[in-house]
Formats: C-alpha cells, structure tokens, sequence
C-alpha cells in the first residue's frame, strides 16, 4: 500500500476489538513515532503506551469521560517538554504542538496500514492525564490516540470524494 492510499483509508475509529497488538505489529508503529522529523531535530517528546486495563480506564475519565478509548487495548500519550522545542516558531512560540502532531500522524498513518485504528484525543485534562501516567509539570500532554484493531471489519475504507472540499478551496498557487 501506498502512503497515498494509507492517508485515503485513516479513519477515526471509536470501536475497538480487545485483541492485543502483537509486538511484531506494534514495533514497527513505534518506529514510526521515533523515525518522525521534528523542528531543529530537538525531538523534544516522550510517549507513554499504556497498555494495563486500569490505566486505559482512567485516561478514559479524563478525556472528558471517552471510554471507547479504553476499549481499545492501547492508548498512546503524547507527551512534549516545550522547554526542548525549537523556541521560534512563527516567530511567537515552541514547535511542541506541532513536534507531537507530526509525530503522533506517523503512527495514526502506520497504524492504518497495519490494519489498526486509531482516533486523534484532543479533548482532556491535561492535569489529570499527566497524573494518571506520572508525568511531571514540565512535560505539556499534546494528544491521546487509542491504537486497536477496529471492531467492524471494512471500516478502514477510501474516504469518500464527495465528502471533502475540492482542491481549488484549499489549495493555491503563488499568493493567498
């Protein structure tokens, strides 16, 4: 499969077999998230793959109470030291948003030629997450990804065209 046809099948999967992922599949996916290019190479990241039924409950709770994330039999936390980011981005912050984003969309993207699901968490307490995992106050929680085989086969499928803006919408050449 193509990264081109990896990125037409991604979905956001919200139900979730209990299978484990097998270490032979889950490796690679982690390679994935080490292999992803950052702001200055700065690599200013950490991520937590929780994979104890308790804690995937618990992070559940507090992303605002999703617990079809806990469904899934693992959640990864992206975690950013925004003191390690490139400090210039734009010109007005760090690049640990972006940093994890690109990071975290290597694995969604790597997980969806595996076969496995995944579904970008943005909605949380970062406080309480960071709690539930140890994390110290310096790190800044940027996104959660349950990671699982989808519950319904068939549902990494081509996006439908139709469903999305046309090209001259979003994209133009040379100015605005």
């Amino acid at each position: 499969m193509t990264v081109l046809e990896t990125i037409r099948i991604r979905r956001s999967v919200r139900k979730y077999r209990r299978d484990p992922i097998p270490e032979s599949v889950l490796d690679p996916l982690l390679e994935a998230l080490r292999l992803a290019p950052s702001a200055c190479n700065n690599q200013p990241w950490r991520f937590v793959v929780v994979t104890d039924a308790e804690t995937r409950k618990a992070l559940a709770h507090a992303a605002r109470d999703q617990m079809f994330i806990a469904d899934a039999p693992a959640i990864i936390v992206g975690c950013g030291f925004p003191a390690k980011a490139y400090q210039h981005m734009g010109g007005t912050g760090n690049s640990v948003d972006i940093d994890l984003a690109v990071a975290l969309d290597h694995l969604m993207l790597a997980a969806a030629g595996a076969g496995l699901g995944t579904c970008w968490i943005g909605a949380f307490s970062e406080r309480a997450v960071r709690q539930v995992i140890g994390a110290p106050d310096d790190v800044k929680v940027v996104a959660l990804t349950p990671l699982g085989y989808p519950l319904e086969p068939g549902l990494l499928h081509p996006v439908d065209p139709a469903r999305r803006m046309k090209r001259e919408q979003i994209i133009s050449f040379d100015q605005f």
